[in-house]
């Protein structure tokens, strides 16, 4: 296999033709070291997805391969941290194979960036993400899935704060509080987040910060219904650059543990994984759409996750728009605590 091989053949729309590439690792453990050396190197540069594929046990001389590639699939391992185990490896191509062929400019787009994050400290992988979500606004993967929508609505929003805080000495706690939308993280709830998470990061004296989410979710991910209203690219780079709350909370990470219940889509988990502890209710199920919608997640989370579960993990969630269930999630650590009311059953 050469470079060409992995270019992506794009149309002259700009459209990629081959957007992924399928390499079957179980063969490989008879090459040579140095034939493995050159070909993760290819991996890892490819403009195109790779999946790698292991249908039998894990053998150490492909490692250089397994880290190289977007994601690998497996059935009988699930170590180290680039292996997704499936039970049906056919079955979980033919769903990657769908996703990334749905949406193959930002699917492609999502491969690289996430490369990017993986290196990056918090302010370079949250402006990277910033620049490729504010590209995908205007493309036509987006304007499809707006179309099909119906495009930004009118939101009644309550005569009250969405985000309410409570100080008892050292301890803020943080209320997501607007449940008839499941907290879904609209321009003014993230405002209203930002303003309150904002205190911890300047009173020295706050030593706890516990952020929850009012209600059967604690967050929904994005407000659906505002999507659309951006029409300024760069704009909306600035403003996800600065007006981010998870940039704080990833400052305070420390000092924050975040409570998650419900179906924590988008936003959701990609804001609570900044945090050095989330623990989640029983029940709790994770999920990374934005792919679908033509955008890569744009709250964080291609920064976020990938520290939690590794890019590797991260792009399967990414890409498929998957559910994570809660067993799984803790297991890859997307999670470090499951609870039953106010006690922890289970951690890592």
């Amino acid at each position: 296999m050469s470079p060409v091989d992995l270019e992506l053949d794009i149309t002259v729309d700009g459209v990629p033709k081959d957007p992924m590439t399928v390499i079957e690792l179980d063969a490989w453990a008879r090459e040579p070291a140095e034939r493995i050396e050159r070909m993760a190197d290819l991996l890892a540069d490819s403009l195109r997805l790779t999946v790698g594929v292991i249908r039998g046990g894990w053998e150490p001389r492909v490692a250089p391969l397994v880290y190289a590639t977007t994601l690998t699939l497996a059935t009988a391992v699930e170590q180290p941290m680039p292996i997704v185990r499936c039970d049906d490896i056919d079955e979980a191509l033919e769903t990657l194979a769908r996703a990334v062929g749905d949406n193959p400019r930002a699917s492609v787009a999502l491969g690289r960036l996430l490369r990017q994050t993986e290196a990056a400290g918090t302010a370079s992988g949250l402006a990277a993400e910033a620049a490729v979500y504010s590209m995908l606004l205007g493309g036509n993967e987006f304007e499809r899935w707006l179309a099909g929508r119906g495009g930004p609505r009118p939101v009644a929003v309550p005569n009250r704060r969405l985000v309410r805080a409570r100080r008892e000495g050292n301890l803020l706690s943080v209320l997501l509080d607007h449940p008839e939308r499941r907290n879904a993280l609209s321009m003014r709830l993230r405002e209203e987040l930002l303003e309150v998470i904002s205190v911890a990061d300047v009173d020295p004296g706050i030593e706890q910060v516990v952020i929850e989410g009012a209600g059967p979710v604690f967050c929904s991910g994005g407000d659906l219904d505002e999507f659309g209203s951006s029409t300024d690219p760069v704009a909306a780079y600035l403003v996800r650059i600065e007006r981010a709350p998870w940039r704080t909370i990833d400052r305070l990470r420390d000092k924050v543990t975040v409570n998650v219940q419900g179906a924590c889509i988008g936003a959701g988990i990609e804001m609570a994984a900044f945090a050095g502890r989330v623990v989640a209710a029983e029940g709790t199920r994770f999920r990374l759409p934005e792919t679908s919608m033509g955008l890569v997640p744009g709250a964080g989370g291609t920064v976020s996750i990938p520290r939690r579960i590794g890019r590797w993990r991260a792009a399967w969630m990414m890409l498929t728009g998957e559910w994570v269930e809660t067993a799984t999630a803790l297991r890859w650590n997307l999670i470090d605590a499951v609870s039953a009311g106010d006690a922890t059953v289970a951690e890592p």
